[in-house]
């Protein structure tokens, strides 16, 4: 029954993502007025904007003129839903749920925004390098353990932040000037922010993630002719997905990582 709650909570925030990343890319206050339709100009019900199941329940159309909604309304409230659904069943309802919730909320936020618009916000980038900076120091306290030669104290937990984020941010910065077409200045901060918010070696695992799923999808795109050579391609999305992997599974991708390259070795 409370995975079931979470599911809903999850779901009820991935409802609000949505909006968020329909408004804010227009400078459009996330708060007022409050969900309408955007064909007839309607305001929603709450019966309207029941997580997944309003959606299906309307048959993906507005219930006052019909219009078409997006698929993507569905898909990233089931998703979202899901993931606290995971965050519950590994943490329980504690300050890990809570830190986690917010912190996939708003990986998920830059994803859609950079999915749809080619985008990463400073909006959101700037307030969020500011709270995870002061959040730094009490990672440990907050269940999420970051250790630095050894120690896991306010100290080291700060120390790993900071130069995890610096570095992150430093090693993309050095492959945009590089490769100045291949990044833009949002996945350089976005880099930043995963490391302050990842830690080590939680963030390696997660920009690795992004750069193997990207490098993939770009490959098949190019291969079936989806994507030009001199086209671009959003990577925030799979950094941010990256991240939510390596926070929510990070341990287990690491001895899954071990477990390969022990077979390799021994191959």
């Amino acid at each position: 029954m409370l995975a079931v709650l979470a599911f809903f909570v999850g779901g009820s925030i991935g409802s609000f993502l949505n909006l968020a990343a329909d408004r804010m890319p227009a400078g459009r206050s996330i708060v007022s007025p409050r969900s309408f339709c955007e064909s007839c100009n309607r305001h929603l019900a709450s019966f309207d904007m029941v997580p997944v199941f309003s959606y299906l329940w309307l048959r993906g159309r507005c219930r006052y003129c019909r219009a078409r909604i997006p698929l993507r309304f569905m898909v990233v409230e089931a998703f979202m839903g899901a993931l606290f659904a995971s965050i519950y069943f590994r943490h329980g309802f504690g300050a890990e749920f809570i830190v986690l919730g917010i912190a996939v909320s708003l990986l998920m936020v830059v994803a859609l925004i950079d999915l749809e618009r080619g985008l990463i916000l400073n909006r959101i980038i700037y307030p969020s390098l500011v709270v995870l900076v002061l959040l730094a120091p009490f990672w440990t306290e907050l269940g999420l353990t970051r250790s630095f030669f050894g120690s896991e104290s306010m100290v080291a937990s700060l120390l790993n932040s900071i130069a995890t984020g610096l570095g992150a941010f430093l090693v993309f910065l050095a492959i945009a000037l590089a490769f100045p077409k291949g990044m833009g200045g949002g996945d350089i901060k976005l880099a930043g922010v995963i490391g302050l918010l990842a830690g080590f070696p939680g963030a390696l695992i997660a920009l690795w993630l992004g750069i193997v799923s990207g490098g993939l999808v770009a490959i098949g795109l190019l291969v079936f002719r989806k994507l030009g050579r001199k086209d671009t391609m959003p990577f925030g999305p799979f950094m941010a997905l990256g991240t939510i992997a390596a926070l929510l599974a990070g341990g287990e991708i690491i001895s899954w990582y071990q477990e390969v390259g022990d077979y390799v070795v021994r191959f």
